[in-house]
């Protein structure tokens, strides 16, 4: 009976540990969505001002 509640355990501490690491990626995932989102935000701004700038000072 002490076997198969280590079994049970160990189960439950691979599942926990398996779910944290899925959690981690998915979050990794998302801030790196958000900063190529905000850096692609950035340089079109700046493209924006830039292409402006060229438009107004003909």
């Amino acid at each position: 009976m002490i076997g198969l509640s280590v079994a049970v355990g160990r189960f439950v501490e691979a599942l926990f540990w398996a779910i944290l690491r899925v959690a981690g990626v998915v979050t990794m995932a998302v801030v790196a969505v958000a900063a190529a989102a905000l850096l692609a935000w950035i340089v079109a701004r700046k493209l924006w001002a830039r292409q402006r700038r060229r438009k107004g000072g003909s």
